[in-house]
């Protein structure tokens, strides 16, 4: 498999790596950048453990090919925390002690925050449609709603 050299613009910062055009964002972002906050879960865009937002869109990276995201913003877990929501966001996690085990926990967070980005004020469907790709095994669904509305009147 031939490698390209790509630039992304990951969590504002510029990164150039060496990879397959086809190679799915997520082992760019894990195998060859080291950010491991983005989880892999399923493989197939049905869990949602590593939803990423592109240009402020929630998009399962596990199959994203990294030459999609070449000319976007990428943010991950890993920077969430830069901006307003998702500083709100993080801790309103913290505050509804939303993590049970954690696995899901990055992509839910990444994918509540596009959704606060959007609509600051979300209504129980607006949430339940912005979240519904995103599973969680431990069934902490109680608690993630709480956490955006925290994080939505905070």
């Amino acid at each position: 498999m031939s490698r390209d050299t790509l630039r992304l613009r990951i969590n504002g910062a510029q990164h150039e790596v060496a990879a397959p055009s086809a190679m799915p964002l997520l082992w760019v972002l894990r195998d060859l950048l080291g950010m491991t906050g983005t989880k892999f879960g399923c493989g197939a865009a049905l869990c949602g453990a590593c939803t990423v937002n592109l240009d402020g869109i929630p998009r399962r990276s596990c199959v994203t090919p990294v030459a999609a995201a070449v000319g976007h913003e990428i943010t991950t877990i890993e920077g969430i925390g830069a901006s307003a929501t998702g500083k709100k966001v993080q801790q309103a996690w913290l505050d509804r002690e939303v993590v049970q085990c954690g696995y899901c926990q990055s992509g839910q967070i990444v994918a509540a925050t596009a959704l606060l980005d959007k609509i600051p004020s979300p209504t129980d469907s607006d949430i339940d449609q912005a979240m519904s790709g995103n599973i969680c095994r431990c069934g902490t669904y109680s608690r993630i709603r709480a956490a955006i509305k925290q994080a939505a009147g905070a």
